[in-house]
């Protein structure tokens, strides 16, 4: 239990990195926060902590944002 909650606290930080640095508006840090963000949720679907479809679902959403940047 209380590993989860530290790989699901993780995920979490690192999208607030993400969204701080999307509002931030510069491109090379929020691609930088993507990458990491995206490994984040990749991490949290192998060890179960997130279903399959919600990670790509996640990934998705979070292309779409750092595309429209």
């Amino acid at each position: 239990t209380l590993q989860n909650k530290m790989y699901r606290s993780a995920l979490k930080t690192e999208m607030k990195k993400y969204d701080a640095a999307l509002a931030s508006g510069d491109m090379a840090a929020a691609q930088a926060a993507y990458k990491v963000a995206v490994k984040k949720v990749d991490q949290a679907a192998a060890k179960g902590l997130i279903h399959k479809n919600n990670a790509a679902n996640r990934k998705s959403a979070i292309s779409k944002k750092v595309n429209a940047l």
